[in-house]
């Protein structure tokens, strides 16, 4: 079942969710940061302080100090804690399906941009995956920044849907059909690593809870060849070029601290690693088919 205020026949319900949810912005940082004094031991008051904080805007930040040793798995652990427990074993994952984001290159020097220093253009992760591997919750954790750049720029999918909705209700239903963006498959040495895959950008969780999956990639992409659908997407395009939007949060993640969200929308700036191995950037990712709590 599909939420109230999310039925495109439903405009009173829509217009009261939309007041709550727009009362927020301009985001203040300071409101959706938590310390946690023990990682080994979160209190309730800073594990209900995170909740708050992503029931508002589908994301939360934390920070807490530990022996990097330890780091991978407590913050594994804080993402339980949280609901999250269905990791995705991505292809570039570790074997305990956390993955290590540092510049490098994978399987046969295939480069994938996320594990460059290069700018990463706006999306959701797990845009690729299957319908029913959907990547509804995730975790990024830095464990060392860059030397210089390397910030996120996050805006709550939710948001989007607003802006779109109040500019044609038309075009929600188009990103609603099956076939509405297509990733073409995966092929690495004349072999498919992963299929081609087609879904919508919006959907429905059981609970009748927003999901979005989304790329502003300009190649390998299919849209929908319909005038709606070819709109929305210009529409979605056009507000990346104004960054200086209320609706998106800008911060660059510092050792020790982390973002845990609902898959919202996010991109990386470009950035100059150390040249000291020990130095260099490194962040730790979870994605996750679970929503948080």
């Amino acid at each position: 079942m599909i939420a109230q205020h999310f039925q495109l026949n439903d405009a009173l319900a829509y217009q009261q969710w939309r007041e709550k949810k727009l009362a927020a912005y301009p985001l203040k940082l300071a409101n959706y940061q938590t310390y946690i004094k023990d990682i080994h031991h979160p209190s309730a008051t800073e594990l209900a302080h995170i909740q708050a904080a992503y029931q508002t805007t589908n994301m939360a930040f934390y920070r807490f100090s530990v022996d990097k040793e330890q780091e991978k798995e407590l913050i594994y652990q804080l993402g339980t804690q949280l609901g999250l427990k269905q990791l995705d074993h991505n292809l570039c994952a570790d074997q305990d399906r956390l993955t290590s984001i540092r510049v490098t290159q994978h399987q046969g020097q295939h480069n994938y941009i996320p594990y460059s220093n290069k700018r990463l253009s706006w999306h959701t992760d797990g845009y690729y995956n299957p319908p029913d591997q959907q990547i509804r919750g995730m975790l990024l954790h830095c464990s060392m920044p860059a030397m210089q750049g390397g910030a996120s720029l996050l805006m709550d999918h939710e948001i989007l849907y607003i802006l779109l909705r109040d500019q044609n209700p038309a075009w929600i239903s188009a990103l609603m059909q099956s076939d509405c963006m297509t990733i073409p498959a995966n092929i690495l040495n004349g072999k498919i690593i992963r299929p081609i895959c087609s879904g919508p950008v919006f959907s429905f969780d059981a609970k009748g809870q927003l999901h979005m999956r989304y790329s502003a990639r300009l190649r390998n992409i299919q849209w929908r060849d319909d005038p709606d659908t070819q709109a929305a997407r210009a529409f979605i395009q056009t507000l990346w070029q104004a960054e200086d939007s209320p609706y998106i949060l800008c911060y660059t993640l510092q050792a020790g601290e982390g973002l845990i969200c609902n898959n919202v929308l996010h991109r990386r700036t470009a950035f100059t690693d150390n040249k000291q191995d020990a130095q260099k950037r490194l962040l730790y990712r979870g994605r996750y088919y679970d929503r948080l709590n």
